[in-house]
């Protein structure tokens, strides 16, 4: 009897195939495996008996990197013919397409990489069919050598025989190579290739220099962690004042007295960064992650960062943590190309090493935070990008559109294709503030369309006029002659995290951000939306408040602390006052701030939640202008946990009882500030005062709705205190909350919220 058997999910670019065929091997099953591009086929020759236990196999101990999301079993009623099992050649099928991330180095090629006997030995490039590169060497499927970057590097006889022999572990492995016919690193613009070549970014590194190195997805920037000096020039080069740097340490056991879920995640094949605390893994300077008591630490995924730590030359004592940080100017995608490194990187870097594999794809690094030890992503991309996020639910049947192309959002911009229940986000892409993000973003969507091959029958949007990516899904939708659907900012932010969870049942959605365009016209950010797939109400939010300046408010904490003590107090010489007490800002910004504030110009109204974390920041004289998205808020949460851990927490938190009005709550802050309270513990009570705030606001929400789900989403619940606080307050009150894991709260998710939305469109 011949079977026929097909094989959904990650199942390409993971040594699949060569599994299949060992597994039949063992069971004495004849017939062939190929890919089909959406799907892997088996025909499988043998007794009913044996290719039960072969199909029982395949399902309960598949290759490590692979993930089965479906297998189709069925008997066929051709003739028992098949001599033996091959893996034939591949086949291109439409249906869903299902692309393997990249795959961090395996053990088995690391110990290969420093064995002087192993022909591979130092190859920079070394792989086998458990791990290397997959999506950014892709050019389209099925997943086969001619088919990535990979295809100008002929096999050589050594490397071909591996490919084909089935014992071996590189068979069938697409990236294959070695020192003989792989690619080569090389100095861009320098003379030195190979070995030479990486010796001298070693003695740069070492002597306290910078160096730009090409990885899997782009670019990365190195230097010495622990030097300050070089950490503060890097700092300087890259308009970088404060912003954390990520840093890859050697070896895994440099991190101690972790949690067991930091031990899990560290060393998994996407070898994201994580976000530790300081204290359990190597000591770095001081400027690497400043007033910070959390670290972006990741281990070296690729042979070549192996390499760069542990070269066999005469250079002793490198360093054992390295700041590994994106390549790129602030506002700009990572770079790719040579002559992206040229322009963007070269005036940051004393050295830049290269190679010549393209990159077809970006991919910058995965970043996770953990909240009550369980992963809560902060940026998706290498590692997890394009596996798609599956949604099967009865009411996704009812739409309109099989496939769509979502844009996502104006910052932290990722896009979202979706065909049928298949949800695929983009890598991470970056902010979209400049024509070089516009192209690029643009570019992107046209490889990635094709790789998964879904052509969108509409396209959807932020609801903002002004955002580069209202006018890129404009013009795409005109150029396929598809309908523009836009989507209001954080009804796709509740949308996103009610995705990710698979629930459509009515929500409270409570999406908390910085900024985004109301359907009033309005700038909104602090929002109680009663939601599902079909649209949403705006049952509550914070209460308006004034934005003065522009685009700078978002920066410039104190321009809106301004505005809110203006509000509390009703008085401008009052205000001035206070202002002058609190040490703010400069007395001769303050009477041009209140003009503005008084005659109403270049004012907008904002229920930004994240706007108020700045103000508070500020009044309480932690940070008055934010030198990268977040910081304000971020030390007003770092103040805050530094009084919750400390031992003298004894007080009634009066804020808690003051949120509910914002003006009280700002007029109490503000006097008890003057008072001499401690800062750590304002800061704290802000948190609670606004997490129960958020509580109480859906108790009453609830009352009026009879819906006990609540999603929280939005940048501001990257706070992993506040999402504690709020989250654990309200299961305490019988609601079943919804929270983000591998999905961003932040606008990295946006896109998947976007795509459900016009899904849902009737």
């Amino acid at each position: 009897m011949v079977y026929n058997i097909k094989v959904f999910g990650i199942v390409q670019g993971v040594g699949f195939r060569p599994f299949i065929d060992r597994l039949a091997a063992t069971f004495n099953i004849n017939g062939t495996v190929a890919n089909k591009g959406s799907y892997v086929e088996i025909f499988a020759q043998g007794s009913d008996y044996a290719v039960q236990n072969f199909c029982d196999a395949i399902t309960k101990n598949p290759p490590p990197r692979s993930t089965i999301l479906d297998i189709n079993i069925s008997k066929t009623s051709m003739t028992d013919d098949f001599n033996d099992f091959q893996i034939i050649e591949s086949e291109h099928e439409t249906g869903n397409i299902f692309v393997s991330p990249d795959i961090a180095i395996c053990d088995l090629c690391k110990t290969e990489l420093f064995d002087k006997n192993n022909r591979r030995y130092l190859h920079p490039f070394i792989n086998c069919t458990a791990c290397g590169p997959r999506l950014t060497i892709l050019k389209n499927m099925p997943y086969d050598r001619e088919r990535t970057s990979m295809n100008k590097f002929p096999m050589c006889n050594d490397c071909s025989e591996e490919y084909f022999n089935p014992n071996s572990r590189r068979y069938d492995a697409q990236p294959v190579c070695c020192n003989e016919c792989g690619p080569e690193v090389y100095i861009l613009d320098g003379n030195e290739r190979g070995a030479e070549a990486i010796k001298r970014v070693r003695r740069v590194i070492k002597d306290g220099g910078i160096a730009a190195i090409k990885g899997i997805g782009g670019f990365h920037i190195a230097c010495d962690s622990t030097n300050f000096e070089t950490v503060n020039r890097l700092r300087k080069l890259k308009h970088r004042p404060q912003k954390p740097f990520a840093v890859m340490i050697k070896e895994r056991q440099l991190i101690n007295n972790a949690h067991s879920t930091i031990y899990k995640f560290i060393d998994n094949h996407q070898k994201q960064i994580l976000l530790i605390d300081k204290s359990w893994t190597i000591k770095v300077a001081e400027n690497v992650a400043p007033y910070n008591h959390k670290l972006g630490v990741m281990l070296p995924y690729t042979p070549l960062h192996l390499l760069i730590f542990n070269y066999p030359d005469d250079i002793v004592d490198f360093p054992k943590v390295l700041i590994m940080t994106s390549g790129n100017i602030s506002g700009s995608p990572i770079v790719i190309t040579d002559d992206e490194a040229r322009r963007d990187l070269s005036k940051i870097c004393d050295v830049i090493l290269s190679n010549n594999r393209d990159i077809l794809i970006r991919a910058d690094d995965s970043v996770i935070d953990f909240i009550n030890d369980e992963p809560y992503m902060i940026r998706r991309s290498r590692g997890y990008a394009p596996l798609p996020i599956l949604i099967r639910n009865e009411k996704l049947g009812m739409r309109n559109y099989d496939s769509v192309l979502a844009i996502g959002g104006e910052l932290k911009n990722t896009f979202c294709l979706s065909k049928g229940d298949l949800f695929y986000l983009s890598p991470y892409i970056g902010d979209m503030t400049s024509l070089q993000s516009f192209d690029i973003l643009k570019s992107s969507i046209n490889r990635m369309s094709d790789l998964v091959e879904i052509k969108p029958q509409v396209i959807a949007c932020d609801l903002h006029p002004r955002y580069q990516t209202t006018k890129i899904a404009e013009i795409i939708a005109s150029e396929l002659d598809v309908s523009l659907i836009k989507v209001q900012h954080h009804y796709a932010h509740v949308l996103s995290c009610m995705a990710e969870n698979n629930f459509t049942d009515k929500v409270i959605g409570v999406a908390f951000d910085g900024t985004g365009y109301g359907t009033d016209g309005t700038i909104w950010g602090g929002e109680f939306l009663v939601s599902d797939l079909n649209g949403f109400e705006r049952a509550a939010s914070i209460a308006p408040f004034i934005q003065a300046g522009g685009d700078k408010s978002s920066v410039e904490g104190w321009r809106i602390a301004i505005a809110i003590i203006l509000d509390a107090f009703k008085d401008v010489d009052t205000t001035k006052k206070i202002i002058n007490e609190l040490n703010i800002i400069d007395e001769d910004k303050i009477t041009g701030q209140l003009f503005l504030l008084q005659n109403n110009i270049n004012c907008i109204k904002s229920t930004s939640a994240g706007r108020l974390f700045d103000a508070v920041s500020a009044i309480l004289g932690l940070c008055s202008v934010s030198t990268f998205e977040g910081e304000a808020a971020m030390k007003l949460q770092f103040a805050a946990e530094s009084f919750k851990t400390s031992s003298n927490r004894n007080c009634d938190y009066p804020l808690n009882k003051l949120f509910n009005n914002q003006i009280l709550c700002f007029n109490d802050l503000i006097s008890r500030r003057l008072s001499g309270d401690s800062v750590n513990q304002l800061a704290y009570e802000f948190h609670i005062g606004l997490a129960d705030y958020i509580v109480n606001t859906c108790i009453k929400i609830r009352s009026r709705n009879n819906i006990s789900t609540v999603a929280l989403t939005g940048g501001v619940f990257q706070n992993s205190l506040l999402l504690s606080l709020t989250a654990d307050n309200l299961k305490s009150y019988g609601f079943n909350v919804l929270c983000h894991k591998l999905i961003p709260a932040n606008d990295g998710g946006l896109c998947l919220g976007q795509a459900v939305a016009a899904n849902g469109i009737n």
